[in-house]
């Protein structure tokens, strides 16, 4: 929660309540903590504190907080899953009100021609459900501030950010009701971000490791500005003959002042005007090409790509710094506790030097932690697996090792018939060969439907005969019923149902065995000329294409049986679990550039008075904005500013927005557009590419490792994300341990 530093006076100390005895050396002092009537209660506060202090190495949190026996209560309520849902809810709930806010989102679409006036929430009603989220994150900023101290609080520079930003945001709250919600800016707005941002510990470090390589890119980036203004110079000075007619044409439509060339130019960084931008003078003569290949060589395949290479370099270590902090904030959570347990065994012992935790009370405090029962079990098998006597700190922290597990339960056994016959047909449909069949049928049925969607292409849905593809699909839907119905039959129901495959299998298959029998019983079974009229909600061809896309998306079922793709896709699968970070990133920035956006250019986009305009003459240039009718990116709304600002990032024809808001809102426009195609396209998205080869690398490299280790665990447990790099993650020594720990802020030490 903050980072450890050592107050001048701990909270905790004998000066506050502690008893002043004498501890043994390296134990600490339950017994300082707070006055107690006996034993008992002291008992009673030191395995409270094991308990949080364990909960807080399972969720990798810090320990640096108050452990007193109202704030640890105050402390384990505050982590709960409840109220935690409650924080996530309230974000989400703030962020989520740019959609209703005016200007509204509540329309069907954003195109300016078609749009109709938008449901605008009455004054109050939003600013209340604001006001609530407001009131949480005040309460939650308060329990944060307490639990931490006050003294921890004022150097830790996001909590008083976030004291700022709600103290902001409610003088501007208070200033829309007194305006009757008839203010120009809501400032409040543009914070909104932060709140996401300041409850995400993974967000915070990569903030901290953008700002770590901003020298690096700002090099690359001063780099880039020389290159475009040299060769701005060049072009102008270039294309600006007057006999040749490509030339003229040429600094007319792309040269034709200073700003306008260095946009251009810059477009052409990207490739997305490529290579339009060169025909007109390449048509006349060849050689001019070689002004834009030297452009784009030097710009866009080095320069661009040194940015990639810089990025990538900064962030190599990131992820293996990212885990082993975590693992050193799991070492320290797991060593107080042991710590703290210790000193229960040490009450009315003589020989403190054969201290270690009794197995009774680390089972107490194992039954109070917040975890899933299949671990608890795990860890109590391996408790009872060891002799007697006490636990060592290496046995303690060994017991703690199936944190870094995950547990997967057993499938169930297979049902045992008396019958031969019974038997081998269990053999049969329960071998992993009839999974293969499965697999060559689903593609059997992907192959039909790719040969009648290129067959029937030209041909109208209410002129198409489904009578073949409907026998076809009849017949793989009831395949696809009797392979379910087998495996049940082989596996058992329990066991069918314990692999995620099947369940995924047999969803599907029920569904499409729906489906088939709705299509049947309105427009009967398939015959030559099926094309009856349309009957209830759907037509025949809407059934039709609705089951081939459940067919389609039930082929996804062969991934896992060939054994490279599985290993891409659980890949791709851990990056999207692991990137939540990086993705609230991209939240944030979206969100401020689409508030901003609705600022600066809400309105300027205006439907022309004849909507056919653009596509029926020829009074718009080709090419433009109003001739491509993009006249649905706008920033008129949030939700149609999000899409603006996706269409911008991808930098395809991002050239059409910059011509088409410099005609309608003014030339400062284009630099708002170009910051956010720095922002998103040249930090973001390299900064998302540095990590995706991070994280592929490191599991690809060690995918050999990955299988001999699974094939340990395959029985018991699947790996966490930390386990494939335990090769490359180091141990916390024992003298970094008991440094930090002896500076605890609020657990003291005995000396």
């Amino acid at each position: 929660m903050a980072d450890t530093r050592e107050e001048s006076e701990p909270l905790l100390s004998r000066a506050r309540g502690g008893s002043g005895r004498d501890c043994p050396r390296g134990v600490p002092a339950c017994s300082s903590v707070q006055e107690s009537p006996g034993a008992a209660a002291r008992r009673d506060l030191c395995l409270d504190q094991a308990v949080v202090l364990i909960e807080d190495a399972i969720q990798y949190r810090s320990i640096n907080h108050r452990m007193d026996a109202r704030s640890l209560w105050l402390y384990r309520r505050y982590y709960s899953g409840s109220s935690q849902w409650i924080l996530s809810f309230t974000i989400f709930l703030i962020l989520a009100l740019a959609f209703v806010e005016t200007p509204s989102s509540l329309t069907r679409t954003s195109d300016v021609r078609y749009r109709l006036a938008p449901w605008e929430p009455p004054c109050g009603l939003t600013e209340g459900v604001e006001a609530l989220c407001l009131l949480v994150f005040a309460a939650d900023v308060s329990v944060k501030s307490y639990l931490i101290g006050w003294a921890q609080f004022r150097r830790n520079p996001w909590l008083l950010a976030y004291l700022v930003v709600l103290v902001v945001s409610l003088l501007d709250w208070i200033v829309s009701l007194s305006l009757v919600c008839q203010e120009p800016l809501r400032v409040r707005r543009l914070l909104r971000p932060f709140f996401l941002m300041q409850n995400s510990s993974m967000m915070k470090k990569t903030l901290k490791c953008i700002r770590r390589s901003l020298p690096e890119m700002a090099s690359v980036g001063l780099l880039l500005a020389v290159h475009l203004c040299l060769f701005t110079v060049f072009g102008m000075l270039l294309f600006t003959g007057e006999k040749d007619a490509g030339q003229d044409r040429e600094r007319l439509t792309y040269f034709f002042n200073l700003p306008e060339a260095l946009t251009t130019l810059l477009v052409l960084l990207t490739t997305a005007n490529n290579p339009d931008v060169m025909i007109p003078v390449y048509s006349r003569n060849r050689a001019y090409a070689i002004f834009f290949i030297a452009f784009t060589l030097i710009g866009s395949l080095f320069l661009m790509n040194l940015m990639t290479a810089i990025i990538y370099n900064q962030f190599r270590g990131y992820l293996m710094m990212s885990l082993q902090t975590s693992l050193l904030r799991r070492r320290l959570g797991t060593r107080a506790a042991y710590k703290v347990l210790s000193s229960v065994t040490a009450e009315g012992e003589t020989h403190p030097e054969r201290l270690g935790v009794k197995p009774e009370d680390f089972l107490q405090v194992l039954q109070k932690v917040q975890l899933d029962s299949d671990h608890k079990q795990a860890i109590t098998e391996k408790l009872h697996s060891r002799g007697g006597g006490l636990l060592s700190t290496d046995e303690f922290q060994k017991l703690f090792d199936e944190f870094e597990k995950r547990v997967v339960k057993e499938h169930p056994p297979r049902p045992e018939y008396r019958s031969p016959f019974l038997r081998t047909t269990q053999f049969l449909f329960g071998h992993h060969y009839f999974d293969y069949l499965g697999n060559l049928m689903a593609l059997g049925n992907l192959v039909t439907i790719c040969v009648f969607l290129v067959l029937d292409a030209h041909v109208l849905p209410k002129d198409r005969d489904d009578f073949v593809l409907g026998i076809l699909n009849c017949i793989f839907i009831l395949y696809y019923l009797l392979e379910m119905l087998l495996k049940a039959f082989s596996l058992g129901l329990q066991g069918y149902l314990s692999y995620s495959s099947n369940v995924f299998d047999g969803l599907l298959t029920i569904v499409l065995l729906v489906l088939e029998i709705s299509t049947l019983a309105v427009y009967g079974f398939p015959h030559r000329g099926w094309k009856p009229a349309m009957l209830g909600l759907l037509s025949l061809w809407d059934m039709t294409r609705l089951v081939n896309v459940l067919i389609v998306f039930r082929f996804l079922r062969i991934i896992p049986s060939m054994k490279l793709m599985s290993l891409v896709a659980s890949t791709i699968l851990d990056l999207i679990k692991n990137m939540r970070a990086f993705g609230g990133i991209l939240v944030v920035i979206y969100y401020v550039f689409a508030i901003i956006g609705i600022s600066l250019f809400r309105g300027v986009v205006v439907a022309p008075r004849n909507s056919s305009l653009a596509s029926v003459n020829g009074s718009v240039p080709c090419g433009s904005f109003e001739q491509l009718e993009y006249w649905p990116n706008n920033f008129d709304d949030f939700a149609a500013a999000l899409v603006t600002l996706w269409d911008v990032m991808i930098v395809n024809n991002w050239q059409v927005f910059l011509d088409a808001f410099r005609r309608y809102a003014g030339p400062w426009s284009e630099v708002y557009f170009v910051l956010w195609w720095l922002v998103s396209s040249v930090i973001w998205v390299n900064l998302f590419l540095a990590l995706i080869l991070e994280n592929f690398l490191h599991k690809w490299d060690r995918r050999s490792h990955l299988q001999s280790l699974t094939e340990e665990l395959e029985d018991t447990s699947e790996m966490t994300e930390e386990l494939p790099f335990r090769d490359v993650l180091e141990e916390p020594t024992e003298e970094e341990l008991v440094e930090k720990l002896s500076r605890h802020p609020h657990l003291q030490l005995c000396r």
